[in-house]
C-alpha cells in the first residue's frame, strides 16, 4: 500500500508515492569519507539485490550540493546508447515479511549548502518514518591483517550499546575533524530515532579497491542484526583476499617486525579498556609506504 503523496519532496524527486513501512531503519553508507575498501557500498550493495530493493528517491538536482569536478560524471554505453551517470544521493527501500523494513541511502559528502543537505535528508526520513538510522563502512586504521578485524561504532541509548557489544562493536572514543553529516543522526536522535554507527577498522597498509574481508566482517554484524542468512556475509572471499596480499607484505623488507609491534599492540588492546598508544611516526610511515606500494595504478575519471 501507498500514500498518495506528490512526485518531487523539497530537494528528492520520487519514484512514485512514498511506500508504508513497518518500523523502517536505515543503514546509509558515506563516500569518500567513510566507505575505504568500498566496504559499506559493497555491503549495501548486496543486501540491496538479496532484498530486491527498489528506488524510491534521488535529489533531483545533485549539482546543488556537488561540485562535479570532484565528484566526475561518468560517460557509459549501455546496449549500445551513449548514457551520463551523474553522482546523486539515492535511497531505496526493502519491504520484509517482519519489521523493520530496511532503508538504504548512498550519501555523497556534499561540497556546497551542507545544513540543506542535512535538512532535506532528515525531512525524507521523517516523511518514511524511520525509527533508527545507522551509518555503516570502514576506515584506515594501524591494525594486522593478521588479526579479526575491529569494528567500532556509536549508539544512542544503553539498550543500542549492549546490543552492539553483543556484535562485537566496541563503543568509539574518536575526536577530532569529521563530517557534516553526521548532523542527520544529531537530528534524527532529537526526533526521538534510535542511532548507531558501525565502522570496520582496515590495515592501512592493504589498500585494496573493494576489501571483501572488511565486507565480510561488517556483513556479519549486519546479518546478525537483521537475522539475515549467513551465506551473505561470504567470509572465504575476504580470507582468500588478504592470504593473496600477505606474500606481498611478507617480501618487503622490514616488515615482520614491525608487523609484530602491530599483532602485540591489537592483543593488548582486547585486554585493556582504553586505547593503546599511537605508534612512533616512524612505523606508522612505513606501513603507509607499503600500502602504497600495493595501491593499483589510478583509473581515470572515478565516479563516487
Amino acid at each position: 500500500m501507498c500514500n498518495d503523496k506528490a512526485m518531487r519532496q523539497d530537494q528528492f524527486e520520487l519514484t512514485g508515492p512514498l511506500p508504508e513501512l513497518k518500523e523502517p531503519h536505515v543503514l546509509a553508507v558515506l563516500r569518500p569519507w567513510i566507505d575505504v575498501g568500498n566496504v559499506g557500498s559493497l555491503a549495501l550493495s548486496r543486501l540491496e539485490r538479496h532484498l530486491r530493493a527498489t528506488e524510491v528517491a534521488r535529489l533531483s538536482r545533485p549539482g546543488y550540493f556537488y561540485d562535479f569536478t570532484r565528484y566526475r560524471p561518468r560517460s557509459l554505453i549501455q546496449e549500445g546508447v551513449r548514457k551520463l551517470s551523474v553522482p546523486n544521493t539515492i535511497i531505496r527501500c526493502a519491504v520484509r515479511p517482519d519489521a523493520p523494513d530496511l532503508v538504504f541511502i548512498h550519501l555523497l559528502e556534499p561540497h556546497l549548502y551542507g545544513e540543506d543537505y542535512v535538512e532535506t535528508l532528515v525531512d525524507m526520513l521523517q516523511k518514511l518514518g524511520v525509527k533508527r538510522y545507522s551509518l555503516v563502512g570502514a576506515f584506515y586504521d594501524m591494525v594486522p591483517h593478521t588479526r579479526p578485524l575491529l569494528m567500532s561504532g556509536l549508539a544512542s541509548t544503553p539498550q543500542g550499546i549492549e546490543e552492539n557489544r553483543s556484535l562485537g562493536v566496541r563503543q568509539s572514543t574518536y575526536e577530532g575533524p569529521t563530517t557534516i553529516t553526521y548532523l542527520i543522526a544529531q537530528q534524527m536522535g532529537r526526533l526521538g530515532a534510535d542511532t548507531r554507527t558501525f565502522l570496520v577498522h582496515l590495515p592501512q597498509y592493504l589498500q585494496v579497491d573493494e576489501d571483501f574481508q572488511g565486507t565480510a566482517r561488517l556483513m556479519q554484524a549486519l546479518c546478525n542484526l537483521y537475522q539475515l542468512p549467513d551465506w551473505l556475509i561470504e567470509p572465504d572471499r575476504g580470507k582468500e583476499q588478504y592470504a593473496n596480499l600477505e606474500k606481498t607484505v611478507n617480501e618487503t623488507s622490514g616488515a615482520a617486525p614491525l608487523l609484530q609491534q602491530l599483532e602485540e599492540r591489537y592483543d593488548r588492546e582486547q585486554q585493556e579498556s582504553e586505547p593503546p598508544p599511537t605508534l612512533p611516526s616512524n612505523i606508522e610511515q612505513f606501513l603507509e609506504d607499503v600500502g602504497r606500494n600495493l595501491e593499483p595504478p589510478p583509473e581515470p575519471g572515478p565516479d563516487p
